[in-house]
C-alpha cells in the first residue's frame, strides 16, 4: 500500500537506531499510524526539522502491517507555537490520543477535534482549561462514548440549569430530589448549568469549569485505565519544560 499527501500531526517520536525515527501519527483519513521515518536523524535529512509535534504535515507512507516507511514529509501550515502551560496541554491531549487510540482504526472528526484545540490553545492563554474539556468530550463522542449533556434519563426532559444531577456514567444524568440532603449518589453530583456550559461548548465561569473537569476525568479514567499519564505528572512541576525537554521526558509513552 502507498498513501501520498495524508494530511497528518506526529504526536510522538524517539529515536530507532543510530540515523532513523520511531513516529506515532494522527492522520485525517487512516486514524492513528505508526512509521520508521529512516534517516530522518542524519543532518542533511530533508525531513529532520519538521516531524516534531503540533506541526501539521502532509506526509505519504508504503507498506502493510502495524509499522510503515515514511516516504516523504512536508508542512502544511504554519507550527503551532505552543509555550508555557499551553505546551503541556498539547503534550496532555497527545499522550490521550496515545492511549485510546487504535493504529488504523479511523474517525472522520477526530483530526479536526484535535487541530481545533491546538488552534485555540495558541490563540487563547486564558481559556486552556476550557479547551481541554471540549477536546475530552468530543474525543470520547468521536470514539463511541459520548456523553448524555442535554436530557434526564428518567423522563428525557432538558436539563434544567438550576438542577443538581446525579451523572451515571454510561447511562447520564439523573435529576437529584433533594440534593440539599447530600446523600451518596451512584455517580458523580453536578449541576445541571454545568452540563449545558459542557454541550454548548461555553465554559465561562469557574464552577462550570470545576465541575466539567471532575466529570471528564471520571469519565476518561473508565477508558483510560489506572496506569497515570505522564504528561499530568509533567504539569505539576514547579520549573517549566521546554518542549525537547517534554518530549524526553515522554519518551516512555505508550507506542
Amino acid at each position: 500500500m502507498r498513501i501520498h499527501q495524508q494530511p497528518a500531526f506526529i504526536l510522538h517520536h524517539h529515536g530507532y537506531s543510530e540515523t532513523s525515527l520511531l513516529l506515532e501519527v494522527l492522520t485525517a483519513q487512516h486514524g492513528r499510524i505508526g512509521l520508521i521515518a529512516k534517516g530522518a536523524k542524519r543532518p542533511n535529512s530533508r525531513v529532520r526539522g519538521i516531524l516534531k509535534p503540533f506541526q501539521r504535515l502532509l506526509i505519504g507512507w508504503s507498506g502493510k502491517g502495524e509499522l510503515a516507511t515514511l516516504t516523504g514529509a512536508e508542512a502544511d501550515g504554519a507550527h503551532a507555537a505552543l509555550e508555557g502551560s499551553a505546551l503541556y496541554c498539547g503534550f496532555y491531549m497527545n499522550e490521550v490520543l496515545l492511549r485510546l487510540l487504535h493504529r488504523h482504526d479511523p474517525h472522520d472528526r477526530l483530526f479536526e477535534v484535535y487541530q481545533a484545540a491546538l488552534e485555540r490553545l495558541c490563540r487563547n492563554n486564558s481559556l486552556q482549561e476550557a479547551v481541554l474539556r471540549v477536546f475530552e468530550k468530543n474525543l470520547l463522542r468521536e470514539l463511541g462514548y459520548a456523553l448524555v449533556l442535554d436530557h434526564d434519563i428518567a423522563d428525557k426532559k432538558p436539563l434544567e440549569a438550576d438542577v443538581v444531577y446525579d451523572y451515571i456514567f454510561e447511562r447520564g444524568p439523573l435529576r437529584l430530589a433533594n440534593p440539599e440532603l447530600h446523600r451518596p449518589t451512584e455517580g458523580l453530583r453536578i449541576r445541571g448549568a454545568s452540563l449545558l456550559a459542557l454541550a454548548q461548548e461555553t465554559l465561562e465561569d469557574a464552577s462550570a469549569l470545576r465541575d466539567a473537569k471532575a466529570l471528564m476525568r471520571a469519565a476518561l479514567a473508565r477508558h483510560l485505565g489506572e496506569k497515570p499519564l505522564h504528561s499530568r505528572k509533567l504539569f505539576r512541576r514547579s520549573i517549566p519544560l521546554s518542549a525537547t525537554e517534554m518530549e524526553h521526558k515522554l519518551d516512555k509513552v505508550g507506542s
